[in-house]
């Protein structure tokens, strides 16, 4: 069933998230899947240590570290590709910006388990937490690399407060852990090929095993406060922007980035 830019707004509104089976061909997902290995290989050779004692993930994959230019254009005109662009689009409305790309992977180490948890609460308390979940939200699009057992998410969390058993097993209070089973998680399992489009502050998990290997492309409504997160090095140059089909999402950022910039500048003047 093909879901319509209305389907994937109200799915996105009331669930926190919709996943969308086969949107990509064979051809598309090989391309990605060769660029993305070419960081992976080398990155964990940079990494090696923090690889095999407590990484699940790595950041910045379009920055200049462990990517050549031609693979940085691939990358960003897969990121604004009329398939991303469309999803985007749905859930947000008005000048959407990039943010970031996050690899997830399967740890090395046996002893890190598959964990509960919203992404905001790594900058907030729980009071705050409890306030930015009403507030525009960071939107991730995930694309599996491989086959993989998915995602377990707690629909609707997005928009509302944790219950107790939610709150206790995330927090990891009351004797909890945080990588206990919910009554209220869904698990979303994942192919090649598949898109998933969740809320980054719903309460959610990567479920380790088989060959997880999934890109995250995380957008914002430019309205939101998150500019400070973008790492100037993961953008397109100017002279990129000539090669990127529809550079919207990365000329949005950049905007926001400058008006931060002479912001700060007239604050310090």
């Amino acid at each position: 069933m093909k879901l319509t830019d209305h389907d994937m707004d109200t799915l996105y509104q009331e669930q926190g998230y919709f996943v969308i089976r086969n949107y990509f061909n064979t051809t598309e997902i090989a391309s990605l899947r060769q660029i993305i290995l070419t960081f992976h290989q080398l990155w964990k050779q940079d990494n090696a240590a923090f690889y095999q004692e407590v990484a699940f993930n790595s950041s910045l994959i379009t920055g200049s570290e462990y990517l050549g230019y031609d693979d940085r254009i691939k990358l960003f005109n897969f990121i604004s590709s009329p398939k991303i662009m469309a999803v985007v689009d749905a859930v947000i409305k008005t000048n959407p910006a990039f943010m970031n790309t996050q690899l997830f992977f399967n740890p090395v180490n046996p002893a890190l388990k598959d964990f509960w948890h919203r992404d905001c609460q790594y900058d907030h308390d729980v009071d705050v937490q409890k306030m930015v979940i009403h507030e525009t939200q960071v939107v991730h699009c995930r694309v599996p690399l491989f086959d993989e057992l998915g995602m377990e998410l707690v629909p609707g969390t997005h928009k509302r407060w944790d219950s107790e058993e939610e709150f206790n097993v995330r927090q990891e209070e009351q004797g909890r852990l945080s990588n206990e089973s919910l009554s209220t998680g869904k698990q979303i399992k994942l192919a090649a090929g598949d898109l998933l489009v969740f809320s980054a502050d719903m309460i959610h998990r990567g479920l380790y095993g088989m060959d997880r290997l999934a890109l995250d492309i995380l957008v914002f409504d430019s309205a939101g406060d998150f500019v400070d997160y973008v790492d100037d090095d993961c953008l397109p140059s100017a002279a990129m922007l000539e090669y990127i089909n529809d550079p919207r999402l990365f000329v949005n950022t950049l905007k926001l980035k400058a008006q931060a910039e002479l912001h700060g500048m007239a604050l310090s003047e």
